[in-house]
């Protein structure tokens, strides 16, 4: 994994041109709304701030007037616009600033807003791939490296699968028609590793299917 906060790209997502033989066979980015909903539980936060203006609502009006108990109700609803307001937009910038690359022989996430890392994943340091279909023909792709490789939750989040604490797993997050992706990721990486004749302990195995 690669950092350099002030360097120019010289192609879109990556910190220096491919070498000689490496090409780029699909680039993109995370859906901003999705990501906010998936990875930020947008909808969880707007629930919880609904129930507690329900729950000071109902408390409430029997002391008062149900104009005055909606008056004093009101800031929940009020804190819950603002809440919504700023995980759209730490989603918009979040998506913005990434960008995911799929090429013959490795996986590029350039990922982070305030901080830029570049995660290079080669397809020989990958063991499998999962992709996690949601509405609307987006989804994710968790990438379960090898296990000398290490990363941090925190470093990586949202572009994480989510849970996965003790061994993270590096994930395409929202990305549009996600099957398709998931099937020229699993051809690249399967003709790379017939190329550098890997054993079948090495070998990507097939992508599944997870219903999310």
């Amino acid at each position: 994994m690669s950092q350099d906060d002030f360097a120019f790209e010289p192609i879109r997502g990556l910190p220096e041109r491919l070498p000689e033989g490496e090409v780029i066979l699909w680039q993109g980015q995370p859906n901003w709304l999705r990501l906010t909903v998936d990875s930020l539980n947008l909808w969880w936060v707007l629930a919880y701030f609904i129930f507690l203006f329900v729950w000071r609502l109902i408390s409430v009006s029997d002391l008062m007037p149900i104009d005055q108990a909606l008056l004093v109700s009101f800031p929940f609803l009020a804190l819950a616009l603002i809440v919504a307001l700023l995980l759209l937009l730490v989603g918009f910038i979040q998506a913005k600033a990434t960008v995911y690359t799929i090429t013959n022989k490795r996986i590029i996430m350039r990922i982070g807003a305030a901080l830029t890392l570049t995660l290079n994943l080669p397809f020989t340091e990958i063991e499998n791939a999962a992709i996690a279909s949601s509405s609307k023909n987006f989804g994710s792709i968790a990438i379960d490296t090898k296990n000398d490789a290490k990363f941090s939750f925190l470093v990586l989040w949202p572009h994480v699968r989510a849970w996965h604490f003790k061994k993270p797993k590096p994930s395409l997050r929202c990305i549009p028609n996600a099957t398709e992706v998931a099937e020229i990721l699993a051809n690249a990486a399967k003709a790379r590793l017939i190329e550098v004749k890997d054993s079948p302990k090495q070998k990507l195995q097939s992508i599944d299917a997870i219903v999310s």
